[in-house]
Order: C-alpha cells, then sequence, then structure tokens
C-alpha cells in the first residue's frame, strides 16, 4: 500500500506541475493581449501617472469652452458625446486607474454631468492620447474604404495614409492588434 500512495502521490504531483506551464501560456498570452489594447487605446504608463495627479479641484476649476446651440451630437435623448475609441479607452482608463474611477463617482452627476468630466479628461489627457487617437481613426478610415469598394487598390490606401500621416508623424510602428484590424479587414 505505501508503494500504492506514493506512486499516486507522484503522478498527481506530476499533474499539479504540469497544469500550471499550459495555464501559464494561456495567462501570458491573454496579458499580452491586454498589454497589446491597453497600447493601442493609448493607456501608457506616462498617461497613467499624469491621471493620477488630478484631484476634485483640478475638475471643478476646469472651464470648458462653450459648445454654442444645444452641445451638438443631440439626436433626441440620445446623446453621442464620445467617440468608440474614446469610449473604450475611458473604460480600459478608469479599470486601470481606480484613483480617476474614485474621482468621477465623487463628481459625477453632484457637481458635474458625465460628458462635462470626459470632455474635461480628453482635454487634459489630448497630448497623451492623440496620438493613438488618430492612428485608430486612419485605420478606420481604411476599414471604411474596404468595405465600400470590396477590394480596394493600394494607391487609394496609400493616399488615406499619407494624407492621415501629417496628423500622425513620430508614431511608433504598427502593432499586432493593428496588423490583425487590418488583415481582418482586407
Amino acid at each position: 500500500m505505501d508503494a500504492y500512495s506514493w506512486f499516486r502521490r507522484s503522478v498527481s504531483k506530476l499533474k499539479k506541475t504540469s497544469l500550471p506551464s499550459t495555464n501559464t501560456n494561456y495567462s501570458q498570452k491573454v496579458i499580452e493581449e491586454e498589454e497589446e489594447e491597453q497600447q493601442f487605446y493609448g493607456i501608457t504608463d506616462q498617461l497613467i501617472e499624469f491621471v493620477k495627479s488630478f484631484s476634485i479641484d483640478t475638475f471643478k476649476n476646469f472651464t470648458l469652452p462653450d459648445e454654442g446651440g444645444d452641445g451638438g451630437g443631440n439626436d433626441g435623448n440620445v446623446r453621442k458625446d464620445l467617440s468608440d475609441w474614446q469610449e473604450k479607452h475611458a473604460m480600459l482608463v478608469l479599470s486601470k486607474v481606480k484613483e480617476l474611477s474614485q474621482l468621477r463617482f465623487k463628481l459625477c452627476p453632484r457637481y458635474l454631468k458625465e460628458r462635462e468630466f470626459w470632455r474635461i479628461y480628453f482635454t487634459l489627457a489630448r497630448s497623451y492620447v492623440i496620438e493613438y487617437e488618430l492612428r485608430a481613426v486612419r485605420l478606420e478610415k481604411l476599414k471604411k474604404l474596404r468595405t465600400e469598394n470590396g477590394t480596394v487598390s493600394n494607391t487609394t490606401a496609400c493616399e488615406v495614409e499619407m494624407s492621415e500621416a501629417k496628423h500622425t508623424m513620430g508614431m511608433g510602428p504598427a502593432t499586432s492588434l493593428e496588423r490583425n484590424l487590418e488583415g481582418l479587414q482586407s
């Protein structure tokens, strides 16, 4: 019986040591994908440190420029203030930076409307996120061109990229998330 117990424990230990390696590989892949998504949406260490420096006074003392009229984007009771990219960025930054989430909870709706909070945030963080947002806009334009025309010639894609390059100078190479998006589009 002792040999049987020893054999059973050895097999059990073997299973336990081999399982984490497959889980570790899967976990590592998930972590890499999350980091890549955060990079695509501009959630960088510099932005996180900048956002952590925000206080209630940062938002209370900020003066928003007048929008004119009804504020634009008003479609009945449904208002579309943020682009799809900005919405995803906002969700990611709230999940990554708990201080911003707590600040938003304290400010909205008591002192600021939700839309005012995000207008101030994107105004303050503009220099940190603009290059990422412009890259996303460029990819979206390419995607629309490809879907509208079926197959787009290389010259059209080059023209779009060249026109957008003026706004996106100094950007790094495309991430694999961007390459995947472009691959899905073609």
